[in-house]
């Protein structure tokens, strides 16, 4: 269908969705400014504005029919470059930071961008009949999050960056939390409860919240089995 067939405020309606998911890049950026000064409570805010806009900009994209509207513009690509900066490239920004991991290992961080973008390229990385992530979706940026309010060991943190660039390659079904057929409901109110104390400890930086993000792990966990029991059920 051509443009022309659209009403001049539907277009306009399309292309300002489009221009909505644009405005994570500018998010990212500042995100990314962020880190080099070390504001780690600048830097999870705005990748928390990111994450809003992400969650919502699909449901206005398919109110509105974007691909209908403007099909010379790829929304999904669009999509895929904001993400690759918020949930890649800024949490590996924080990753390389001093403390996080062990004095040297910095260039392990190389390995995330590597295999994020060979799950980024992959046309299967997400299922659109049954609604899921095939191998470790790009949570790079909960993970950073967890080793700054833990202050957890730089080894320790280095071991489980490693597991998950492993699990990239791992053909694992992973739930897709908010559109997934399976544990919708649940995942989606555990998360909401995770996401409140994830505010508090967001609000306490540049102080740690080791005690709190440790009871908060529980969401992580639930994730992580709830998407293990998924795959080899479902």
């Amino acid at each position: 269908m051509r443009n022309e067939d659209f009403s001049n405020a539907r277009i306009v309606a399309a292309v300002a969705v489009h221009m909505y998911t644009a405005v994570g890049v500018v998010i990212g950026f500042l995100a990314l400014n962020a880190v080099f000064s070390h504001d780690y409570a600048s830097v999870f805010l705005f990748l928390t504005i990111a994450l809003v806009i992400d969650a919502t900009d699909g449901v206005l994209a398919r109110a509105v029919e974007v691909k209908r509207v403007t099909p010379w513009f790829d929304g999904a690509m669009l999509d895929s470059i904001v993400d690759y900066l918020n949930y890649v490239i800024v949490p590996a920004a924080v990753m390389v930071q001093p403390g996080i991991l062990p004095r040297g290992a910095e260039g392990f961080v190389l390995l995330v961008l590597l295999a994020s973008a060979y799950g980024f390229s992959r046309t299967d990385a997400k299922g659109f009949v049954e609604h899921y992530f095939l191998g470790f979706p790009s949570y790079w940026n909960i993970m950073a999050f967890y080793f700054v309010v833990l202050n957890s060991p730089p080894v320790m943190n280095m071991i489980v960056m490693l597991i998950a660039v492993v699990m990239v390659f791992v053909p694992m079904r992973w739930l897709y939390p908010t559109r997934s057929e399976v544990l919708r409901k649940s995942t989606i109110s555990l998360g909401v409860v995770w996401g409140v104390m994830s505010a508090f400890m967001l609000m306490k930086l540049p102080e740690t919240s080791p005690t709190l993000g440790a009871i908060s792990l529980f969401y992580p966990i639930y994730y992580t089995v709830c998407s293990v029991v998924y795959h080899f059920k479902y």
